[in-house]
């Protein structure tokens, strides 16, 4: 998937979660209701994170430096695993204290009707913003199964958007479905419930999230194994050389580092011919994978 289509499904998620929030925060004080406020702030943190997911994005496009001799593509990795931590603490924690807090204390619900109809707006809201991401997902995913590009995508500013818009739409639906339990009951307690649900939720995400992205930060290898189709185009260029072992080391989105060792196979070949073969061998393997950006090939006789 190119950025521009990630960041289109960010900026759709941003305007839609905004006005959410708002509407989500009036009717919270209209209602006093503890899931509505909830949902509320679960809106503006997801603003937040959206908002640190364009910079990550922005700033994982810069051009390699000096300072930076391999890029800045896993600044993007950093800041969703940022924006997990965010979740985790502002939504999630938050909620909880706020359903905590509803349940101890004595209250009511007020004008619960105001209440229903921010979260069935907000439903629908959401699950727009929600289609539209799982539609680019769709478009350009190369895995059989959605669990499956949720487990091996590096596309993590998207992942980030379509399991926090996941989490809205369930957050909403139990935030809806405690008012209209707290406000036929007269109990206020399904209110608080339905809080401390929507922190244990987004709770939930944040550690899934977090769990996605710390391999991506220390430096995970690609899912994609190299290795077998590397001999291959290798066996092609240099028909007796072989590679004695390899790494792959994911940059960031699409940047994958390969270094590996080449036995040149013939001892005879001179120098100069075989750095020329290699040279041929890592432009076939660029052809054939556009996203390594860097290779590293070193001639050896040891195995």
């Amino acid at each position: 998937m190119s950025a521009g289509a990630s960041k289109k499904v960010i900026i759709i998620s941003l305007i839609a979660n905004f006005c959410i929030a708002i509407a989500k925060l009036i009717g919270g004080f209209f209602t006093g209701s503890a899931a509505l406020l909830a949902e509320a702030v679960h809106s503006f943190s997801d603003c937040g994170n959206q908002l640190l997911l364009l910079y990550g994005q922005k700033a994982a496009q810069k051009e390699i430096s000096e300072k930076y001799p391999l890029g800045r593509g896993k600044e993007l990795f950093f800041w969703s695993f940022i924006v997990a931590l965010l979740l985790f603490s502002m939504g999630g924690m938050f909620s909880l204290y706020e359903g905590i807090h509803k349940i101890t204390e004595e209250g009511s619900i007020n004008s619960p009707m105001v209440g229903i109809a921010i979260l069935s707006l907000a439903i629908l809201l959401e699950g727009y913003a929600f289609f539209s991401c799982l539609k680019e997902i769709l478009a350009s995913n190369k895995y059989p199964t959605i669990r499956e590009w949720i487990k091996k995508t590096t596309t993590v500013d998207l992942l980030v958007i379509f399991l926090e818009d996941f989490a809205a739409i369930l957050g909403l639906i139990i935030a809806l479905v405690s008012l209209l339990l707290a406000w036929y009951t007269g109990n206020v307690f399904w209110d608080g419930f339905g809080s401390c649900l929507i922190g244990v939720l987004l709770i939930s995400v944040a550690i899934i999230l977090a769990c996605k992205v710390k391999p991506l930060l220390i430096g995970q290898s690609p899912y994609l194994d190299y290795h077998v189709e590397m001999d291959r185009i290798l066996s092609e260029v240099i028909p007796d050389a072989k590679i004695i072992r390899h790494v792959a080391i994911l940059q960031g989105v699409d940047r994958v580092l390969v270094a590996y060792k080449i036995h040149p196979g013939n001892e005879k070949r001179d120098t100069v011919d075989s750095i020329k073969l290699v040279n041929i061998f890592e432009k076939k393997v660029k052809e054939h994978f556009p996203e390594i950006k860097w290779q590293f090939a070193e001639l050896d006789f040891e195995e």
